[in-house]
């Protein structure tokens, strides 16, 4: 039987740190530093301690050292870590006090350190972690409390650390595919920049004196050289403030987003690789929450949030109220329209024989690997398009420039 994963509302722990200056009766400076919801809190509380307050200011955090912020990388090694250590029978509370220990960065150690004081204080893990919704998402506690509800927390937590390590996996072949490309543009128009504001002007002033007609492409180029010399501001503006506005509309804007990932998927190369990522997750996600034991309509929630594309994360939604009207997934996935025969096949063979999870984690691994080949195919295919447009747009710079100079014997 299915187990209910509802996660329960906590309040949110948002203590802060304070530091404060202060008086003791000797007239001598005390220093310290306090956890409280407010400043009024820590003030009251240094003159319980028969001390007189001079200053209290939030603790400012440090510009170096190993206090970088936490990723999901950092969670998917937390999970990997407590998986193992408690398949290896150690209570969780020594395991957390393990980790803790051991753990480099100094944000990670202090979160599993309070994970640790409210598992000893009573609370369950899955209580403990949805105290840090920022870390541990919905999905993750979901899981968890599942685990704990059915007593297999050990086989749980090893199910989400697969789980976060295929979709850490997954996420870096993306941004793999995305950042070379995106690198080598900005580069390359840095570098036309740099030509064309200083580069150029130079080898224009020394045309000046040559007493020649310029070539039709030289002064072309010097006809652009001068307008973004005269106009740069403008232009860096412009792509600032357009940078600026499709970030603040995308984090705002629910249509636009709709917009932005249908348009995506139809663009070549990018649209079959977004869309084999979507279904991967969607597989990946639901396998992972099925197999804890999370009933079918309540994990298609955070399934659809984990697919990282709009019109997936609608179609899922949808599959949810099919399915809480009775219908089986391999029909709700049909009328969707957006996942592919075979999928759809795999699926309903899934739910005939019973090993849902099991088809679903077939789906995703052999989605997760043809995104991969299809970055690594993209990554060769890009190489010589990138050279050469690098080639056609600095080298057409400084043919341009060049081709005076070739003609300076007609002017001599």
């Amino acid at each position: 039987m299915a187990i209910t994963a509802t996660a329960k509302k906590k309040p949110k722990d948002d203590k802060i740190i304070f530091v404060y200056d202060a008086k003791n009766k000797d007239g001598k400076i005390v220093k310290g530093e306090m956890s409280a919801h407010n400043e009024m809190i820590v003030r009251a509380e240094v003159r319980r301690l028969g001390l007189t307050v001079i200053k209290v200011r939030k603790k400012p955090k440090p510009l170096f050292s190993n206090t970088a912020s936490i990723n999901a990388k950092d969670i998917a090694v937390l999970a990997r870590q407590l998986a193992t250590m408690m398949q290896a029978g150690l209570p969780i509370v020594q395991a957390l006090d393990i980790m803790a220990q051991s753990a480099e960065k100094v944000p990670m150690k202090e979160l599993i350190s309070t994970v640790k004081n409210d598992v000893e204080s009573g609370l369950t893990l899955a209580d403990a972690m949805d105290k840090h919704r920022k870390y541990f998402d919905e999905l993750f506690v979901n899981l968890v409390r599942a685990g704990e509800d059915s007593g297999s927390l050990e086989l749980v937590l090893d199910r989400i650390a697969v789980y976060k390590e295929k979709s850490e996996s997954l996420k870096g072949k993306i941004k793999k595919a995305l950042f070379y490309p995106i690198a080598v543009v900005v580069v390359a128009f840095i570098v036309t920049s740099i030509l064309l504001i200083f580069v150029i002007p130079q080898f224009q002033e020394l045309f000046q004196g040559f007493g020649a007609t310029l070539p039709a492409f030289t002064l072309f180029v010097i006809g652009i050289s001068n307008a973004f010399k005269t106009n740069w501001y403008w232009i860096f503006g412009g792509i600032g403030f357009a940078i600026f506005l499709f970030v603040y509309v995308k984090r705002r804007s629910d249509r636009f987003n709709h917009f932005l990932d249908q348009i995506i998927l139809k663009v070549p190369i990018f649209g079959p690789l977004t869309e084999k990522a979507a279904i991967a997750r969607f597989a990946r996600t639901l396998g992972t929450m099925f197999s804890a034991g999370v009933p079918l309509v309540e994990a298609m929630e955070p399934t659809a949030g984990s697919t990282g594309n709009a019109l997936f994360k609608d179609a899922v939604m949808n599959m949810r109220d099919i399915i809480a009207a009775g219908s089986p997934l391999k029909v709700a996935m049909q009328q969707s329209k957006l996942f592919p025969v075979m999928v759809v096949q795999m699926v309903a063979i899934g739910e005939e024989t019973g090993a849902l999870d099991t088809m679903l984690g077939k789906v995703a691994d052999m989605y997760e690997e043809e995104v991969d080949n299809m970055v690594d195919a993209m990554s060769s295919l890009l190489e010589p398009m990138i050279m050469a447009f690098l080639g056609v747009v600095v080298g057409g710079l400084v043919i341009a420039m060049y081709l005076p100079i070739f003609k300076l014997g007609s002017v001599v």
